[in-house]
């Protein structure tokens, strides 16, 4: 009963996981720009000149391009959560083996 219980809220839980689609609304652009392609060169150029002289510690390139600081990935939640199911397994465990134990 207790498998059966805990197997059931893991498939509800994961029902609230949001699925990836690999799929595109839209078709795929063929052709390239050139553009994009320069402006990728200059701000290469660019950061690679500043990393060489060590004169600043900015990515920011002459004409005002910019990488894109995406940040870091909280995973506390996911730490304190996955710690905490660990040990609620473990206290099962041991509750399992010591009614065995004990003829109950």
């Amino acid at each position: 009963m207790l498998t059966a219980t805990a197997a059931g809220t893991l498939l509800g839980a994961l029902w609230f996981v949001p699925s990836a689609n690999a799929t595109q609304d839209t078709a795929a652009r063929t052709e390239t720009t050139t553009q994009v392609t320069a402006q990728a060169r200059a701000a290469s150029t660019a950061t690679v000149t500043h990393a060489t002289t060590a004169s600043t510690a900015s990515t920011a390139s002459d004409d005002g391009t910019r990488l894109a600081d995406t940040g870091s990935f909280d995973t506390t939640p996911y730490v304190i959560g996955g710690t905490t199911l660990l040990a609620l397994g473990a206290g099962f465990v041991v509750y399992s083996v010591r009614r065995e134990r004990l003829g109950f």
